[in-house]
């Protein structure tokens, strides 16, 4: 690939990521939606985000887990548990990792 090539695909990209990006803060009133419209919105980051997690942990190399043996699962019970007892991110994290780790590389699981 030239040089050439590599700069027009560059310049393409930035355009394309820009007029998408600002697509909703072009018109200069607000967009007529109905309502039930609005309300789905709301859940459009959670549900992106589940999207990009859940294959993550149900998951490995395309196929759903076969055993009960992988460090995820317990690791995802556990920050659960913390999270919706205290609501702290970092906390939820924290319990996360100190579950998974001994699994993952103490057992090999």
């Amino acid at each position: 690939m030239s040089t050439l090539e590599i700069i027009i695909a560059v310049i393409g990209l930035t355009v394309i990521t820009v007029v998408t990006r600002a697509f909703f803060m072009i018109p200069e009133r607000e967009l007529p939606m109905p309502g039930w419209l609005k309300r789905g919105l709301k859940y459009a980051p959670l549900a992106a985000l589940m999207a990009v997690i859940a294959p993550e942990i149900l998951m490995t190399q395309g196929e759903f887990l076969r055993t009960w043996q992988d460090a995820r699962l317990p690791a995802v019970v556990g920050a659960s548990i913390y999270y919706f007892w205290k609501r702290g991110v970092l906390g939820t994290i924290v319990t996360g990792m100190a579950i998974y780790l001994p699994l993952h590389i103490g057992l090999g699981w």
